[in-house]
């Protein structure tokens, strides 16, 4: 996760304080990380869509 953080966010732009950097990590996460970015380990779903898809289907 650190790894994929550094590469698509934080060395693409410096920052000017530490209150941008932490509201860019924290949009990262929140807003691209889990709702749209796909993962390969699970089958290219988002997180969010994911955790929807596996509570329809287990959940009676």
């Amino acid at each position: 996760f650190f790894n994929t953080l550094k590469t698509e966010l934080i060395n693409q732009k410096i920052y000017q304080t530490r209150k941008q950097a932490s509201s860019a990590i924290f949009e990262y996460i929140e807003v691209f990380y889990n709702k749209i970015r796909r993962h390969s380990t699970i089958d290219y779903y988002s997180p969010n869509d994911y955790e929807k898809r596996f509570y329809r289907n287990n959940i009676p």
